[in-house]
């Protein structure tokens, strides 16, 4: 760190993207007191995405740093303590135990609306961080120590230190790798959240549904609210350009158990979000100097896990742990990233294998994928969900 950070004034960081990753990396800065500012491209604040969860292992790594979010999220979002695996029909394959692992562990699980997880973390932040929407970032450049940021209006930002938290199409890593190409998983994703009510949707409520090359998960989210998904197996120029609508999704899934359908139906198209299924290749190297990602700007997984939130948020703990006290601010990052890479690239790959299993199409594979889960012992899936739900002291590669 610079004499002139460390005796005249804090270290600043700048944080690219206002979601989740962004928002809990500015509330844990400022818990080891760097000054913190945050840009976002978005013009105004507005209902985000739809829906998440945020496993124990996110919330434990909060609590590591004095941030406590399970007030807020009891009261915004829903416990899920179990997660029914079950056929498209309905009929039962297994059952998941989370809750008993998240008890052995001392956290819960969640089920939240994205929005209501970014308000809970805006209330951690506090009022005095200054979040700047409609701020679009053109690139940056590197000084010595410090970086800058630039912007389409034309301004110029200097920090030192430059996170880039802004998701899947990073401007930030665009400037640190140049364009990339995506990952393509050869299916597209549906998902949406809304309002809803069934008989077989009781509180807490979360389930998957299978069939050959294709799922559905619904899970109660609480405020009386549904969060769905469904995917289909497709070229990816098809899933990149689904043009169908929601008649196309009730089709997909015609036949499925009545909630499925029920949930699909009660969905206004217009709140129906529909992406490709992809991911980006591993970095190894995630930034240089006073610039470093974070979340799915370095990482980003596909969903079958369930842990993107969560890797965002022990990204983030892990950042300020690195950087608190620290007065060599670039070989702090470099910390930062070799004690994350280790469990991020797990996660990234896992996902994709598990995706493979989930997305198997035609009746003979989906069938022993199918006896796989319903017959394998309890204690290999207790001991394979461990060591993701389990947050660990952070790695060094």
């Amino acid at each position: 760190m610079s004499d002139a950070v460390g005796k005249d004034r804090p270290a600043k960081a700048v944080i690219i993207g206002a979601g989740i990753g962004g928002l809990t990396a500015a509330a844990t800065l400022r818990r080891v007191g760097m000054d913190v500012e945050v840009y976002e491209r978005a013009r105004e604040p507005r209902p985000a995405g739809t829906a998440l969860t945020v496993m124990c292992n996110a919330v434990t790594a909060l609590r590591t740093i004095g941030i406590d979010l399970a007030p807020e999220l009891d009261k915004r979002g829903r416990v899920f303590r179990t997660l029914h695996f079950r056929t498209s029909t309905g009929r039962p394959i297994r059952d998941m135990r989370f809750g008993e692992l998240a008890d052995r562990l001392g956290s819960v699980n969640y089920a939240v609306h994205r929005t209501d997880l970014q308000q809970a973390l805006l209330g951690a932040l506090g009022d005095d961080t200054p979040v700047h929407l409609d701020s679009t970032v053109t690139g940056f450049e590197v000084n010595g120590h410090r970086a800058t940021v630039e912007f389409t209006d034309g301004r110029r930002v200097a920090a030192d230190v430059l996170i880039g938290a802004d998701g899947f199409n990073s401007a930030i890593r665009r400037g640190l790798t140049g364009p990339e190409r995506p990952i393509e998983a050869e299916y597209v994703c549906w998902l949406a959240t809304v309002p809803f009510t069934h008989p077989r949707f009781a509180e807490g409520f979360a389930a998957h549904y299978w069939t050959p090359g294709q799922r559905f998960g619904l899970a109660d989210i609480g405020q009386g609210r549904a969060y769905w998904w469904g995917t289909r197996n497709m070229p990816p120029s098809a899933a990149r350009n689904w043009r169908s609508g929601k008649e196309g999704i009730l089709r997909a899934f015609d036949g499925w158990a009545d909630e499925v359908r029920a949930v699909i139906g009660a969905t206004p198209e217009e709140a129906i979000v529909t992406v490709p299924a992809q991911d980006r290749p591993f970095l190894e190297r995630w930034g240089y100097g006073p610039v470093t990602l974070l979340g799915d700007a370095a990482h980003p997984m596909l969903t079958a896990l369930g842990q993107g939130a969560a890797m965002a948020i022990e990204d983030a703990v892990a950042i300020a742990e690195s950087l608190a006290g620290a007065r060599d601010l670039p070989r702090a990052l470099r910390d930062y990233e070799a004690r994350r890479r280790p469990r991020t690239r797990r996660m990234v790959q896992a996902s994709r294998s598990l995706s493979r299993i989930e997305q198997l199409g035609g009746p003979l594979p989906s069938r022993l994928r199918e006896l796989y889960f319903r017959f394998t012992p309890r204690s290999v899936f207790d001991k394979q969900n461990m060591s993701v739900l389990e947050c660990r002291p952070v790695e060094v590669s």
